[in-house]
């Protein structure tokens, strides 16, 4: 079974920079803090807009590896799940993919589709980066890095079947690998090994933020994104 196809009207949306997001999310933030203080489906947007700002703001030459975290906090500050029993965060991967497969539901303009088509070579570069591939760091080694990435020898046939939720989630699981190196102290801040990786995982991240913002401004308003991690205090 194939998923929704693109849109065309999408597609040729212009990306949107933080101040065009808030405009268009104004009349929605209006109506949720009317009804409830420190909403959490604004507070979560509020966040998101925050960090994507402190990308905006920095200057060119800032390090790569500064603006993919900040962007993934960005991100994370969407999908982001409160474990009421634990009492701390739930899993990531658990709620980023829980969150993509939502954001995907609720995208009837195909803003999702249209970005992956857009950048489709960017795509299949990240899925061939043997660095962002979990199989690699399993038995490192220069011949493994060489190999063709079974993700990307799948890819085309992927786009053809307008698989979208598999792209994104194999995508955004690449970045994701990549975060969870810088985040855990796994590698070397400006290292030269890793930017190649750090530039495709953030130019993508990069044009997949608009997008997943533009369906939050659309048709997140006034659904229950679930516990919010840390609110702010009443």
């Amino acid at each position: 079974m194939t998923e929704r196809s693109t849109s065309d009207a999408a597609a040729n949306d212009a990306q949107p920079d933080v101040h065009g997001l808030r405009r268009r999310w104004k009349p929605a933030k209006e109506r949720l803090l009317a009804a409830r203080d420190g909403h959490p489906t604004h507070v979560r947007f509020h966040r998101a807009c925050s960090w994507l700002q402190c990308v905006e703001q920095m200057p060119d030459e800032q390090p790569l590896d500064l603006v993919l975290v900040c962007r993934w906090i960005a991100f994370n500050a969407l999908y982001g799940q409160w474990d009421e029993s634990a009492g701390e965060p739930r899993p990531d991967r658990e709620c980023w993919r829980h969150f993509l497969d939502r954001i995907r539901a609720l995208d009837r303009e195909g803003r999702i589709a249209a970005t992956l088509t857009e950048h489709k070579k960017l795509v299949f570069k990240i899925l061939d980066d043997a660095y962002l591939a979990p199989y690699f760091w399993e038995d490192p080694s220069t011949e493994r890095a060489l190999r063709t990435t079974k993700e990307r020898r799948n890819a085309p046939s992927w786009y053809v079947e307008q698989r979208w939720g598999m792209i994104l989630e194999r995508v955004v699981d690449r970045i994701y690998l990549l975060r969870c190196q810088l985040l855990h102290g796994a590698a070397t801040y400006q290292s030269r090994a890793n930017r190649t990786s750090l530039d495709r995982a953030n130019t993508m991240l990069g044009h997949l933020l608009p997008a997943i913002l533009s369906v939050w401004i659309d048709h997140g308003e006034n659904e229950d994104w679930g516990p919010m991690c840390y609110p702010p205090p009443d």
